[in-house]
């Protein structure tokens, strides 16, 4: 049991597309507007993409960047809050926290994404100087 429990994590951490995906489909199912599932699912997978990135990077390159991710995602909250104060003077949290949420996963996926495809075009040339 805990050797399945581990393989089902280890599944949802290294392709948060997946999760993506479930929580997509799910929420389409049970009658959710295409938009508000789409949010939903980019909210849920957001949370992931925060393990994620870090593994992959670890995985591809053996560098810990857990704590810079951290770091910069309260920065990136910082400049967000910042902005809306400045420009609206009055902060509407919920909505600041969603805008920056949404942006997270935004950076973050395609922060995946780029790790994925140069990892495998890394493998392919260590591959090929191999053989």
């Amino acid at each position: 049991m805990k050797a399945l429990l581990h393989i089902l994590i280890s599944i949802v951490i290294f392709c948060p597309v997946l999760i993506f995906l479930l929580v997509f489909f799910v929420g389409k199912k049970i009658k959710i507007k295409g938009t508000h599932a789409f949010g939903m699912a980019s909210d849920v997978t957001t949370f992931f993409l925060f393990f994620s990135v870090p593994l992959a990077i670890g995985a591809v390159w053996q560098i810990n960047i857990g704590i810079f991710l951290v770091i910069s995602a309260i920065l990136m909250a910082m400049i967000f809050t910042y902005v809306e104060w400045r420009t609206k003077k009055e902060i509407e949290v919920k909505a600041l926290l969603r805008k920056i949420w949404r942006f997270l996963f935004l950076l973050l996926s395609a922060a995946y994404i780029i790790i994925c495809i140069v990892g495998v075009i890394q493998s392919l040339i260590e591959y090929l100087q191999v053989v």
